[in-house]
């Protein structure tokens, strides 16, 4: 297990969805792994030209008219895999990524932890 691993406070969901990420004039088509309150994990896309300097933006397309978008800073790169933390999201984003988190862990009480927990961060 990597140090990330054990530092995450965020259950992270397996999640299938169409899922771009981008960086000025560069948008990659990536394979989302999972996703939490706070961030997400990617596949590598190839080829790989992101600055890790630059923050970046995601979108998850939920439906045709539905997504979450997100500015989102790389943290780390290993395996292929690309792990990103929020830096900025709409209102309208969180509560779409709230409820898909919440359909996901089965638990309110697990979910609401976890939105106390990002308050205090």
């Amino acid at each position: 297990m990597s140090e990330h691993t054990d530092r995450r406070h965020f259950k992270r969901i397996a999640f299938n969805a169409r899922t771009e990420l981008g960086q000025g004039e560069f948008i990659w088509p990536v394979k989302l792994i999972d996703l939490s309150l706070k961030g997400l994990l990617i596949e590598k896309p190839e080829p790989w030209l992101g600055d890790r300097e630059q923050d970046f933006f995601v979108e998850i397309h939920l439906s045709d008219d539905v997504e979450i978008r997100m500015d989102v800073q790389l943290t780390h790169e290993d395996y292929g895999q690309l792990g990103f933390v929020c830096k900025h999201i709409s209102l309208e984003s969180i509560e779409r990524l709230r409820r898909l988190i919440e359909l996901n862990l089965g638990d309110p009480q697990e979910l609401e932890r976890e939105l106390g927990a990002l308050i205090e961060i």
